[in-house]
Formats: C-alpha cells, sequence, structure tokens
C-alpha cells in the first residue's frame, strides 16, 4: 500500500494531494451525509476536496463534514463558479461570480475557498475583467489560488499575460478533461475543454513547458478504465455499463483499443486496468492532479498506489496508440 503524493501549489498554504476526491456524486449531490465516506477517504491521505456551486448540495455536504471534524486547517477546498443556467446562459462575469462565492462560503462553513475555478469560459468576456475580480477576491482573504476549469491554453495564457502587465496575481490552476481516453464529444455542454487526444498537441505541450498545475477530471474516461468493461465486448456492452455522457464523449473504436491496450498493459505488471489508465496521465511531463469519485475507500488507495506505478514513454506511446509496440 503506497502512500499519497503532495504538490505545492501557489497561494495555496497547505500541500494539495495529487489525487483529489470529487463530490460530484451520490449522497453529496442530494445533499446528504456522506461523513462516513469522507472519512475513510480522508484516511487514505487525501486532503483536497472537489466541489462547485453547481454541484447542487455537494458543497453543504462537504462543509458539514469539515465543520463537524474540525478540519478546516488541515483540508484543501477546490470549488468552482460562473456556471452556466440551465439554459445555457452564460455566467463569466463579477455579478455571478460574488452571487456564486458568498452562497459557497456558507454552504462550506468558510470564510475562504484555497483554489477557485470559473467552471466555464466565455470568450466575449476580456480576460482582464476576470482577472481582476479574482484579484480582489484574494485581496479580501477569500479565495486563495485561481484559475480555470474548462478554459483553453490559449485564454489562460492571456489572462496571465494581462496580469503579469498589471502587476497582479495571475491563473495557477487549471481543470480540463485530461487522461488516456480521447474525449471525441463534448460531455455536457457548454464549451467542455479537453487535452486529450491526437488534437491537442499543442496544448499538452503548452502545459508542460509552463507546468501549471492541471486538476484533470474524467481521467479515466466515466467509468471506461474502470474495469467493469471488457475490450472484448465494449462495442456491445459499452451502453449497458457505462451512462449516457461517457458514450457521448468516450464510446468509440478507438477508446476500445486503448482500453485492449490498458487490459495487457496491467495483465503484463498484475495491476488493475484503472491503475495502468490512472498511472499513464502522471507519467507525462504534465504537473498533473486528478479528480476521482468513487464510493469505495479502497478504489482510493488503488488510485494511489497508480500514482508509483513507472511506465515508460513507449509504453505510454503504446497505451495512445501512437505505436504498435508495447515495449
Amino acid at each position: 500500500m503506497q502512500e499519497m503524493e503532495y504538490v505545492k501549489i501557489p497561494y495555496v498554504e497547505k500541500p494539495v494531494s495529487r489525487i483529489l476526491f470529487g463530490t460530484a456524486m451520490t449522497p453529496f449531490l442530494e445533499g446528504g451525509d456522506g461523513n462516513a465516506l469522507l472519512d475513510a477517504i480522508y484516511q487514505t491521505g487525501v486532503n483536497t476536496f472537489d466541489t462547485a456551486r453547481q454541484y447542487e448540495g455537494a458543497e453543504m455536504s462537504l462543509g458539514n463534514w469539515i465543520a463537524r471534524r474540525n478540519l478546516r486547517e488541515e483540508v484543501v477546498i477546490l470549488s468552482k463558479c460562473g456556471h452556466p443556467t440551465p439554459s445555457w446562459e452564460k455566467r463569466v462575469h463579477e455579478k455571478a461570480m460574488r452571487k456564486d462565492l458568498k452562497e459557497s462560503l456558507r454552504n462550506l462553513c468558510t470564510d475562504y475557498i484555497d483554489i477557485y475555478l470559473l467552471h466555464r469560459d466565455d470568450k466575449d468576456v476580456q480576460v482582464g475583467e476576470i482577472v481582476e475580480v479574482f484579484n480582489a477576491m484574494h485581496e479580501e482573504g477569500k479565495i486563495g489560488a485561481f484559475g480555470g476549469s474548462n478554459w483553453t491554453h490559449e485564454r489562460i495564457e492571456a489572462a496571465n499575460e494581462y496580469a503579469y502587465k498589471h502587476d497582479m496575481i495571475p491563473f495557477t490552476v487549471s481543470s480540463p478533461n485530461y487522461g488516456l481516453a480521447e474525449q471525441k464529444e463534448d460531455l455536457w455542454g457548454g464549451g467542455c475543454v479537453t487535452i486529450s487526444g491526437p488534437d491537442n498537441v499543442q496544448a499538452r505541450e503548452w502545459y508542460a513547458a509552463n507546468q501549471m498545475p492541471v486538476v484533470a477530471y474524467s481521467s479515466l474516461g466515466r467509468g471506461l478504465f474502470s474495469g467493469k468493461l471488457k475490450s472484448e465486448e465494449a462495442a456491445k456492452n459499452a451502453p449497458k455499463i457505462l451512462d449516457e455522457p461517457a458514450m457521448k464523449g468516450y464510446g468509440y473504436p478507438e477508446n476500445y483499443e486503448r482500453l485492449r491496450r490498458c487490459e495487457a498493459l496491467a495483465a503484463q505488471k498484475q495491476v488493475s486496468v484503472a491503475q495502468i489508465a490512472m498511472a499513464y496521465i502522471f507519467n507525462q511531463r504534465i504537473n498533473t492532479l486528478a479528480v476521482v469519485s468513487t464510493a469505495s475507500p479502497e478504489r482510493m488507495q488503488s488510485n494511489i498506489d497508480a500514482l508509483h506505478i513507472k511506465l515508460s514513454e513507449e509504453e505510454c506511446a503504446y497505451l495512445d496508440l501512437r505505436s504498435e509496440r508495447q515495449a
């Protein structure tokens, strides 16, 4: 059993676990009592929790647990603001960001959020406006680090150029989709951004060069690499095992072939398919963290163990269909 790894993120005073627990799941979405699960997850070494104003009752469930256990100074909270309305009206502006922050602070039972992200982007809004709002929130002591979820690297770079030019704090965190599976379609709409697959080499090169922490979501292809789906019958069984967003984003022959190769390498290394897929993202030149939602502390520990699995460049290329040789 391996130990958690931690990283340092600028403007976050505490170490950040490289694997975050994601609260976009039952019972948190319903605002239910997930204290026992959170206790067990915390015991694995996970000290960083991913949530969002958009995740219905999740902030409240997480906040109640943190308050009851008196853990506010021990845990790192990542939350998000500015998600579009149900009719996809964009909300990337100060009024919406301030409203979401106020509600999040109340629900999380805290007076500050360690990492605060805009859940979506609106390219009609000048990046300077957003940088100034985030800097004001930081100056007020209400947020630590900030950045974008589902932002392109070009927009992040533009935001940071504005910040440097005006002697302000830049974006220091990004949360796109990233994993072995190629995301073919936007799972939820509203401008989801992926850096996976052959079309996004330039984005990955930018992240590798800048070493900005990438908090990857859907890193296991939303269940594609869970081990429940077997590659030999993937085309037939995927709709029975994967949910609709997973099928929309990942249910394609290329990803079933990636699954087959994961199975082969997992058998060779005597680990699980999920561990190989998780290890893939941690054996890149990108400064990667991963959000994991699971009801099983054992599965969380398995993901932590995957942090320590070493894959060669040749093995990574084989998994990602860039080479026919397993090496």
